[in-house]
């Protein structure tokens, strides 16, 4: 499959969690975050493994609770209370801050160069992000700021992690995401019963609520966007992460009767402009450093991997 393709498919991870509020607003129990984060994360993991029927060997059950805790189980948890302790366009700001720290943990973790217009490409989709969310009344409040850091730094590790770590010999970005996602559903459940307290009833709509989330929103979407993390460099799939607010502003303007201003729709230009920049600069990696980043150095000796890097036509 050609990167454009596999770009346009990663791409869908975003989209879908643009969804996430309209469907939790209009169909799901109130103020439930963490049980619907359990919702999320655990069935769908546990239904992944079971089509992958494949279990993590060896050092792979630490590395799977690790990624899964990055990725999931902390950024969950981060994330609702960011939402809850600050207005949602102050914590979509946040968020839309991740590709910045996977930027810089690239340049660390994985020694791909960061780009002056690759930084520039993340900071103007932030900016235009905050020009479709922020409002002109929003109050800050510091544990809600902290927790929205936090939360993306958590993803963007798990983003750079995962990367790094590669994939077992013989294992599918299938298997991979059942085991993360179980892991991280595992690590909300007693955070959830502490908050939250037991269960809610659940109707038909919340039902099919979280049957939307669960397949759709969270095991196609994780799938598609450990995939694409195996596929392309860290920075590329990361620079996606604005299209899930700008999906989310659409949404609410086209079935929920938001209105969208001038400035919102200068900035939903500007923030798709910079994800399309972004995917072009970050396009440009070398093919043999991306092939050599797909495999833990481990697995690279294993396979017997030899890529000279210096012959790269690209320079670092």
């Amino acid at each position: 499959m050609n990167r454009s393709a596999t770009v346009a498919l990663t791409a869908l991870a975003p989209i879908s969690w643009g969804s996430t509020y309209a469907v939790a607003s209009e169909l799901l129990p109130p103020d439930r975050p963490l049980f619907t984060g359990v919702m999320r994360a655990l069935p769908a993991g546990l239904l992944l493994v079971a089509l992958s029927r494949t279990l993590p060997k060896g050092a792979w059950w630490w590395k799977s609770a690790v990624l899964g805790a990055l990725n999931i189980g902390a950024f969950f948890p981060l994330l609702f209370l960011s939402a809850y302790r600050l207005p949602g366009g102050v914590a979509a700001v946040l968020g839309s801050a991740g590709p910045l720290f996977v930027v810089g943990l690239a340049a660390l973790v994985l020694g791909e160069r960061a780009r002056l217009r690759t930084v520039l490409a993340a900071v103007t989709g932030a900016f235009g992000v905050s020009m479709v969310v922020l409002t002109a009344d929003a109050e800050l409040d510091l544990v809600g700021l902290v927790a929205g850091v936090i939360s993306s730094a958590s993803m963007a590790a798990g983003t750079v992690m995962t990367k790094r770590w590669g994939r077992p010999e013989g294992v599918g970005p299938l298997a991979m995401t059942g085991w993360q996602l179980t892991a991280g559903g595992l690590i909300i459940i007693p955070v959830a019963a502490l908050v939250e307290g037991a269960p809610p009833a659940l109707d038909g709509r919340a039902l099919l609520g979280y049957g939307y989330m669960m397949l759709i929103n969270t095991g196609i979407a994780y799938w598609l966007w450990f995939r694409g993390i195996g596929a392309l460099t860290a920075t590329s799939v990361t620079l996606l992460g604005p299209l899930s607010p700008l999906t989310a502003a659409v949404i609410g303007w086209a079935a929920l009767g938001q209105t969208l201003s001038p400035v919102q729709l200068a900035g939903m230009a500007i923030a798709f402009g910079a994800t399309v920049a972004g995917q072009l600069f970050a396009g440009r990696a070398p093919v043999a450093r991306e092939v050599a980043r797909s495999f833990s150095p481990a697995e690279q000796k294993d396979r017997n991997i030899s890529i000279d890097l210096s012959a790269s036509p690209v320079r670092r």
